[in-house]
């Protein structure tokens, strides 16, 4: 059986918390490893980050939702919100090679994303942002 935990987030950073302790619990919950339930952690703290600072063009009240899904041995992520279109898989990389002081600012959650997830993938629907994540239990 599915365990499901969705969490509908306000567009404020302080929110991030309750994700934070969310992913604690649902990682303690199964068994799985630390450096797994840190690794989902940065990865889910940095997506919604952008989303919350960038994503928002008003002042208003929007919702961020989060649905962690366990299907066997693959954690599966939703992150849905109606905040500007943006596809993070159409950002550039990051230039990785050039020092820091020399590199562009940005860029480098988008690339811990990809790095971090077995499986990333975006759509746009219904005005809404769909972000889709697959991590695969070790």
């Amino acid at each position: 059986m599915d365990d499901v935990v969705v969490l509908r987030l306000s567009n404020h950073l302080p929110d991030l918390d309750r994700l934070a302790e969310a992913v604690e619990a649902f990682g303690e919950r199964h068994g799985f490893p630390r450096k797994m339930i840190y690794q989902v952690r940065l990865v889910l703290d940095e997506l919604l980050t952008n989303v919350i600072s960038y994503g928002f063009s008003d002042d208003k009240q929007h919702e961020i939702e989060v649905e962690m899904r366990l299907a066997g041995s693959k954690l599966l992520f939703r992150i849905e919100d109606d905040a500007a279109p943006f596809d993070p898989l159409q950002a550039n990389s990051p230039d990785l090679t050039s020092s820091v002081e020399d590199r562009a600012i940005g860029g480098l959650g988008i690339h811990l994303v990809r790095k971090l997830m077995d499986l990333v993938r975006y759509e746009r629907r219904e005005g809404k942002n769909r972000l889709f994540l697959e991590k695969t239990i070790s």
